[in-house]
């Protein structure tokens, strides 16, 4: 079971040929202050697997994850609105930021977690992009209010520093090799 809606971490987790199906975690992504920031996404996707392992069978995998974009480590969550998505895409503009995925799987009373890092170094973005980019993709389910694999990651995005597939929300060949030892 893949504990996300997010329709990129299906994408990627059905392109590893793996058959599941999909269960809405529905938490309020949330976490104490006294969580560092480089641990939040863990600590969501462990939070994720703790509200859905207790529903499934224990002969069933669970996959949970969760993504944040860290920039000055302040975590830049999903944009509430247009405002708030304009904001954060100004604050990348030039700048490299960390974006960190959590991962979790678990099958019974077995867990494992891990984190995946990936820096991205955008150019520096006019104004009039960063609205065009808001108005037209409305960021609004992805953070950091943008998509990498959108019109915004085509003509922003300078160097990426790690798994690609991690920025759209699911480091896939981590994954792969954490389920291979997973299920040993």
């Amino acid at each position: 079971i893949l504990g996300s809606v997010s329709p990129r971490r299906r994408e990627l987790l059905a392109s590893l040929g793996l058959m599941f199906d999909v269960a809405d975690p529905d938490i309020s992504e949330t976490y104490p202050a006294s969580v560092p920031p480089k641990e939040v996404a863990e600590y969501l996707a462990l939070e994720k697997c703790a509200k859905l392992a207790t529903g499934i069978g224990s002969s069933t995998i669970l996959i949970t994850a969760d993504t944040v974009v860290l920039c000055d480590q302040t975590i830049l969550p999903k944009p509430a609105d247009r405002v708030e998505a304009i904001a954060f895409l100004k604050m990348l503009s030039g700048r490299q930021h960390l974006v960190i995925t959590g991962v979790c799987i678990a099958l019974g009373d077995r867990r494992r977690s891990f984190s995946s890092e990936t820096i991205v170094t955008f150019c520096s973005i006019e104004d009039e992009e960063i609205e065009y980019y808001v108005d037209n993709y409305h960021p609004y389910d992805k953070a950091g209010g943008y998509g990498v694999q959108e019109w915004i990651g085509f003509v922003a995005t300078e160097k990426i520093e790690g798994s690609y597939f991690n920025v759209i929300g699911l480091p896939v060949n981590r994954l792969y090799r954490e389920l291979k030892e997973f299920i040993k």
